[in-house]
């Protein structure tokens, strides 16, 4: 298994942010999460969605919808791990 940082973000409270990554190979099995890098005990900070486009006969495109669920505002790491 492989895992990394694809990238970074920051979210104003109760705002939702969509981003995209390209050109993965379509045989990796790929899934993505998100961690806070602002710490805010309490209570859940944010959640995420996983869209799948296929780019190509050979890549995918993801599109990943991040949505801060807290009131203050809010930065995280977009991560990946790839299980194959």
């Amino acid at each position: 298994m492989r895992v990394g940082t694809q990238f970074t973000g920051t979210l104003a409270p109760g705002q939702t942010g969509r981003w995209f990554t390209h050109s993965w190979p379509q045989e990796w099995h790929v899934i993505w999460y998100f961690m806070p890098t602002s710490p805010q005990p309490g209570a859940p900070q944010l959640e995420w969605e996983t869209q799948v486009e296929r780019a190509s006969g050979t890549l995918v495109t993801y599109w990943l919808t991040v949505r801060n669920l807290s009131n203050a505002q809010l930065q995280f790491e977009g991560r990946f791990a790839v299980l194959n």
